[in-house]
This record gives structure tokens, C-alpha cells and sequence, in this order.
């Protein structure tokens, strides 16, 4: 649980760190100019900010949804880590497929437009396995009743008998490091899928739900 919470403080921070990355430059899109990222993938790291990779409708390569806005808003939010935290984090992105087995050396990844997700049942298998031996999933970016239902259809296959609930703010993970005692959602809803021992497994940033 104590790791769960530091891993739900990243994701808060990293969210942020989205907001203020959309604000100042606009998003960018699946046409975005690409930037390089420096560093050494054999570079010992507290934190590795790793993007899963997917199949939606049929298509898995670069300007897939899994990469929106990468690597920029990736790289932006690792240099907000290094600058208001204590986590050592030298290391550049990665990703990572869920159809390898790679994504059981990285207990953080970020999945971004999971509303166009799908899964084979080995890669629903793997990414169930990944989050019971203690993984964290950060979703993020999707609007709206049917991108939600469409998201949850991938979630249903991962996590068939988890339900999703709402975090009120008396919850301890919002007094781990600081006392937050009210949330304000500009404009989602922070959500997270959680088993019966109530182990949070994953955040949940869903956009604008319901009428804007």
C-alpha cells in the first residue's frame, strides 16, 4: 500500500504537469514534431516514465493513440519530477509493448487515448499479471460517456471482476505527503479500478464524463 501511494502522488504530479504541458503548447497531436530524448537506457533510475504501447482499430505503430503527444509531454514530465521531487530519475523514456513481456521490468506505465485500446487475451492476461504482482497504471486523455464505456471494455478484459470507484477526500492517499483536503477536477473525474483487498492498481484522469 505504501508503495501504491507513491506511485498515486507521481501520478498526481505527472497530471499536472500534462495540464500545464497542454496550456503552454497546445497539445500537439498525432502530427506533433518529434523531440529528441537524451540520455542512457542502461542508467540506474528510482523512476522510469514507461508509455505502454497497444493495438487500437487495428493499428500499432508510431502515430498509433498509445503515442499522443510523445515524447514531449513524456519528457516534460519527468523534468517536473527531477525539479520538485527527490526522485532520482536520470532515465530517459521508455516503451514498452503490452505484448512483451517487458513491462514487468517497470512497476510505472502511462497509457494515454485508451479509449481506442484493444487487447488480445494474452495481452489482457499479461497486463493482469503485471498489475497483480504490483505494477501501477496511469491512464489519461479520453471525453465522454462513450469513450468511457469503450475504455472499460479493455479494462473489463483485464480486470474482470474489479469495479471502479470514486476516491473521496478523506481517502489516506491524499495525506501521504501533503493534506489534501479538497480536489479540484478541471474538468475530469478521478477514478481508480481497485481489487477486493482494495490495493489501488491504477489512476484514472477520464475527461470532461458526462454533459461539459
Amino acid at each position: 500500500m505504501k508503495l501504491a501511494r507513491v506511485f498515486f502522488i507521481i501520478a498526481l504530479m505527472l497530471l499536472a504537469s500534462l495540464g500545464l504541458w497542454a496550456l503552454q503548447f497546445g497539445g500537439g497531436g498525432f502530427g506533433a514534431r518529434q523531440f529528441a530524448v537524451p540520455g542512457d537506457k542502461e542508467e540506474p533510475s528510482e523512476f522510469y516514465f514507461s508509455r505502454l504501447k497497444y493495438n487500437s482499430f487495428g493499428y500499432r505503430g508510431f502515430r498509433g493513440a498509445w503515442s499522443q503527444d510523445f515524447p514531449r509531454a513524456d519528457y516534460d514530465c519527468l523534468v517536473f519530477i527531477r525539479r520538485l521531487s527527490r526522485i532520482n530519475a536520470p532515465a530517459p523514456l521508455n516503451v514498452v509493448d503490452v505484448d512483451s513481456d517487458r513491462v514487468f521490468d517497470y512497476p510505472w506505465i502511462y497509457a494515454v487515448g485508451v479509449n481506442t485500446w484493444s487487447f488480445t487475451d494474452e495481452e489482457a492476461n499479461r497486463l493482469r499479471d503485471y498489475l497483480a504482482r504490483g505494477g501501477f497504471l496511469m491512464v489519461d486523455h479520453f471525453h465522454g460517456e462513450d469513450d468511457w464505456t469503450r475504455f472499460m471494455a479493455g479494462m473489463n478484459m483485464v480486470l474482470p471482476d474489479a469495479t471502479v470507484e470514486d476516491l473521496p477526500d478523506n481517502d489516506p492517499i491524499y495525506h501521504v505527503l501533503y493534506n489534501i483536503d479538497e480536489k479540484f477536477q478541471i474538468p475530469g473525474a478521478l477514478r481508480n479500478p481497485s481489487s477486493q483487498c482494495r490495493r489501488l492498481i491504477s489512476g484514472c484522469s477520464h475527461n470532461m464524463r458526462g454533459p461539459a
